[in-house]
């Protein structure tokens, strides 16, 4: 980490696939430690609207069995490839974080905005990972909108998934892709234009 540049974490964040990441994981005490750095995060009316599931061990699997068979509830002709590619989605990375979104309808605060809070501590998850040395990958997925899959993992009514943040030691180094330019998307608004 750079001292002289104090967004060095920032300009180098990328995401590590998935399928790359592996053991160790964040223990116990350093995913708690990353959690309190990603917590901080805009929350208009202090809602707090957002929680988090830990998957890790034997967890993930009983979930992609899941996945699995509820790709066969929906697509009951899948492909063998489909149904495994499911079963083997959370199986990579030792630890996912799932942050789920804990909306309150008809507050003063719209739900937008507190999506938006969810949203934010999934990067921030993110960067706290890399901070600390792990890569992580941030997925969504057909599975984080799907009522059953929500409903599996304990979710009420006014709750999503805001992200799969999957964390692990990386296997490889991420490859940089090619980022947008700044300029090219800052415009400046004038009265009356």
């Amino acid at each position: 980490m750079s001292l002289t540049d104090p967004l060095h974490v920032l300009d180098t964040r990328r995401s590590v696939p998935s399928k790359q990441l592996g053991e160790p994981g964040p223990d116990h005490a350093t995913l708690l430690r990353m959690l309190a750095s990603a917590v901080r995060v805009p929350d208009h009316g202090k809602l707090v609207p957002f929680r988090f599931i830990r998957l890790q061990g034997e967890a993930r699997h009983a979930l992609g069995d899941l996945l699995a068979a509820r790709t066969l509830h929906l697509q009951p002709d899948a492909a063998d490839a489909v149904v495994e590619k499911d079963r083997a989605r959370f199986s990579q990375a030792p630890v996912i974080v799932t942050v789920v979104a804990r909306l309150t309808p008809g507050h003063k605060v719209p739900e937008q905005e507190q999506l938006l809070t969810a949203g934010s501590v999934c990067f921030a998850l993110l960067q706290a990972a890399q901070a600390l040395g792990f890569g992580a990958q941030w997925l969504t997925g057909w599975m984080a909108y799907d009522a059953a899959v929500a409903a599996t993992l304990g979710l009420s009514a006014d709750e999503r998934i805001a992200g799969f943040i999957h964390i692990g030691t990386p296997k490889m180094e991420a490859p940089e892709r090619e980022r947008p330019d700044p300029a090219l998307l800052l415009t400046d608004w004038t009265p009356g234009a």
